[in-house]
């Protein structure tokens, strides 16, 4: 059975929704979690939750990184942490993919440092398929795992997001696009514009096509099948987008309730539409170009959101994600020019 190890200390409630959704994903994805946390606290709450025969097993672990850790100086220091263990587990081939909501820079310092990155790509980020007017989505990187980039990392990110939707999506000759404030070339701040003159660059190794800058506005309107930027921008919008889709979904609720009861139909499908918004249905974000399947959830992750992350580590592996991006000719590019492969 395939296993999927879980850092089940890494979410704002732990480890509450971690054993929700551990058991949901025992019980429905035929998969044997590893939950990694201290023993005493685990087992009552697992005995607690209804565990009876799910395979589940216990890795045990003594200490916790909190969401106020600075992440690389914690993820050194505490060695016995929930979320060290885990990406131990996974590294010795413990399990075929890890899986936490904790605090986000830990969990990208710890895999980068201990799993290493695919051959040719300096740092790994967070990417995650946003709804589209095409109907496909785009796939939107980096959300998260570096606040702070240079030209070469959103170059990298570019490739790696190419490959994704490409190898694992089918979308032949993905077109690319660059988060900025405006279409024309020139617009952006320094990091933009250095970036988009990279990515410019005629290539005959790639295999997607650079469509210029594309907006916010354009995010969801099927113009670019991925869109790239740095982790805070990216993280932004991202979060942005989830608000103003409870929002106004709270809001159409208020309204539609003193309609009658034909009227309110109409509500199934806005709910529908906000689903696709709803970050416990997608669960996590794949960390793309770490060597083994990372994914990472939100801090306030229900159970129902660490059942899909799980999912989604699971059809990482199986879709073998990891070497389908390194086996890209881009990155393969990559390591035959080595200033493309820097950050400097």
């Amino acid at each position: 059975m395939l296993k999927i190890v879980l850092d089940a200390m890494g979410g704002d409630r732990a480890p509450a929704p971690e054993i929700e959704g551990a058991l949901l994903a025992a019980r429905d994805l035929d998969v044997k979690v590893l939950l990694a946390g201290p023993p005493e606290r685990l087992k009552p709450a697992l005995r607690a939750a209804g565990w009876t025969t799910e395979p589940i097993e216990i890795l045990p672990a003594s200490e916790v990184i909190t969401m106020e850790d600075v992440a690389t100086r914690a993820v050194r220091a505490k060695r016995d942490s929930s979320l060290r263990v885990g990406i131990e587990a996974l590294k010795q081939g413990a399990a075929a993919g890890f899986v936490s909501a904790g605090n986000t820079g830990a969990v990208v310092a710890a895999a980068t440092l201990w799993l290493g990155t695919v051959p040719g790509i300096a740092r790994p980020a967070l990417a995650t398929l946003l709804p589209a007017l095409s109907g496909r989505g785009a796939l939107l990187l980096d959300i998260g795992a570096n606040a702070d980039c240079k030209p070469a990392m959103l170059d990298q990110f570019a490739v790696m997001g190419a490959a994704y939707v490409e190898r694992i999506l089918g979308v032949s000759h993905p077109r690319v696009g660059l988060l900025s404030i405006g279409e024309e070339d020139a617009k952006g701040n320094e990091l933009t514009r250095e970036a988009h003159a990279l990515l410019r660059r005629q290539d005959a190794q790639r295999s997607f096509a650079f469509i210029g800058n594309v907006e916010g506005k354009d995010i969801y309107a099927g113009l670019a099948d991925v869109i790239v930027c740095d982790g805070f921008t990216g993280n932004v919008a991202l979060k942005v987008s989830e608000g103003l889709a409870t929002t106004l979904l709270a809001r159409f609720q208020r309204e539609l309730s003193a309609l009658p009861t034909s009227a309110r139909d109409a509500l199934a499908g806005l709910e529908r539409v906000s689903r696709q918004f709803d970050y416990a249905e997608y669960g996590g974000a794949p960390l793309l170009g770490a060597r083994q399947p990372v994914v990472i959830g939100h801090g306030r992750s229900t159970g129902r959101a660490i059942y899909n992350a799980i999912r989604v580590a699971r059809d990482a592996h199986l879709r073998n994600l990891n070497n389908q991006i390194a086996a890209d000719p881009a990155v393969a590019a990559m390591l035959r020019f080595p200033h493309r492969n820097g950050v400097s």
